[in-house]
């Protein structure tokens, strides 16, 4: 029994502190993404634009910028990137474009 619990100990340690380690890198993550969307050259904002424009409405009706929010808008775009065939820099422009609008 006693083998057993000094056993379990350290395997719930590690295992705590790798969760709490990969917790730290997605909110590291989400905040660099936000900073650098937030931090954006203007040409991104107008490129977005003309890229949405033009992409989005072969197939299908253009959304109000404002009818998601930024976070959802993050997440259409991810989606959206690989079905319309987008580039990174194009989705990112996208991104810039919808949230700066919204």
């Amino acid at each position: 029994m006693r083998t057993k619990l000094f056993t379990l100990v350290p395997i719930a340690a590690i295992s705590a502190v790798l969760g709490l380690g990969m917790l730290a890198a997605q909110t590291t993550a989400a905040a660099e993404e936000a900073k650098a969307t937030t931090q954006s050259d203007p040409m991104q904002f107008v490129n977005g634009s003309k890229t949405w424009a033009n992409t989005c409405a072969r197939c299908h009706n253009m959304r109000d910028p404002k009818s998601l929010r930024d976070d959802q808008w993050r997440a259409a775009i991810a989606h959206m990137r690989v079905r319309a065939g987008l580039t990174a820099e194009e989705a990112k422009n996208v991104l810039v474009f919808l949230q700066q609008s919204n």
